[in-house]
């Protein structure tokens, strides 16, 4: 998901440079979701890991 969101902001400043002003807010605005998005799946998945961790006996 990182992948795609680097993706998307690579596309959205190829559009900036090239001057498509439409393209560039929506691949930035698509980029920022999805890194939201990854943000969000990594935290859940650290604390299930962390908490996972320390029930093992």
């Amino acid at each position: 998901m990182l992948y795609w969101a680097a993706v998307f902001l690579v596309i959205a400043l190829i559009a900036a440079f090239l001057g498509f002003a439409g393209v560039a807010t929506a691949a930035a605005g698509i980029a920022k979701i999805l890194f939201y998005v990854f943000l969000v799946v990594f935290l859940v998945t650290l604390i299930m890991g962390v908490s996972r961790r320390g029930t093992r006996v």
